[in-house]
């Protein structure tokens, strides 16, 4: 008798169908994105989106009560054909090339060139407080633009992408006026307010200053520290307003305020203590000695420990 060997049997498969790609709230595939990346300041949402992929492919959102969304090209080489009302309009983007989209409008692009997006999602009551606050026009909404240059936003776009890579590093202070200043000049240029000229002139009372610049101080000891919003409340004041206010009386911004006491301590410190760098970064309130010494030396012109032998009182001789 011959033994025979029998092959197993071959059924039909029934496996589940795979499930479509993951997208982002921008209906950008989460898969063919090389770089998603997201910070919070105060009420606006930052986004870093890039793709290296030549050809990406469709975004699609449907419309949705979520404000504004604005944004700027860090690079050029990308194309966009958008789809509207029936009909498609092409689009390209330089570097610093901004785009403003409502969301209450169907959106449908076929994306292709590689992108380096920053994106910021703008609530539309915080947009038309901000307005309220600079000046008396109201501000409904903002123009809708495809792919013009604009080089102030580009700028402060990328002002942000340290805070993208190291968001430990940076203040919630920094960040809120970063946003603040990005408000602050979409309402000018896109929202029908003019400038200069429609600007109020705003200064804290004695009691506002004081309570500000003591509430900075205590937010100046560990990272991530008190926020803008907080302090604005505590003085009885919207967040913008509160940052011209406290400009106006003091000529700084409650960030560059705060990092002129933190240098300033760490200064004393370094001159007449003999605590390490490392000591000092965490009582000044850095997030590590890297990033003190990276801010002490752009704002001193010397790094910590040049300037600690320079300057230090230890060890010299009485007289």
């Amino acid at each position: 008798m011959t033994s025979e060997i029998l092959s197993p049997r071959k059924y039909p498969s029934h496996s589940a169908p795979s499930a479509p790609p993951a997208r982002d709230g921008f209906g950008c595939s989460l898969e063919r994105l090389t770089l998603s990346q997201h910070l919070d300041a105060g009420e606006l949402s930052l986004h870093r989106k890039h793709a290296r992929d030549r050809i990406f492919g469709q975004v699609e959102t449907p419309a949705e009560d979520r404000g504004f969304l604005v944004g700027v090209s860090l690079q050029g080489g990308h194309r966009r054909r958008i789809m509207r009302n029936g009909a498609a309009s092409a689009h390209d983007f330089g570097e610093h090339a901004l785009y403003v989209r409502d969301f209450d409008d169907n959106y449908r692009a076929d994306l292709s060139g590689s992108f380096d997006f920053v994106l910021v999602e703008v609530p539309r009551a915080w947009l038309e407080r901000l307005g309220a606050d600079a000046s008396r026009h109201r501000v409904m909404g903002l123009s809708r633009v495809t792919g013009q240059r604009d080089d102030v936003f580009g700028h402060l776009a990328r002002a942000l992408l340290p805070a993208f890579d190291h968001p430990e590093a940076h203040s919630p202070l920094f960040l809120e006026q970063i946003g603040l200043a990005m408000g602050q000049h979409l309402v000018a240029r896109y929202g029908g307010v003019s400038g200069g000229a429609a600007q109020r002139h705003a200064t804290l009372s004695r009691w506002q200053e004081a309570r500000a610049k003591e509430l900075l101080l205590d937010g100046a000891g560990a990272p991530p520290g008190i926020s803008v919003k907080a302090i604005a409340a505590e003085c009885r004041l919207s967040a913008s307003y509160f940052i011209r206010a406290f400009r106006g009386s003091t000529g700084y911004t409650p960030y560059q305020w705060q990092l002129a006491q933190r240098i300033a301590q760490a200064q004393g410190m370094l001159a007449h203590t003999t605590l390490t760098l490392i000591e000092i970064a965490n009582a000044c309130g850095f997030s590590d000695q890297p990033h003190f010494t990276r801010v002490f030396s752009k704002a001193v012109g010397t790094a910590p420990g040049t300037w600690r032998r320079q300057n230090s009182t230890m060890n010299r001789p009485s007289l």
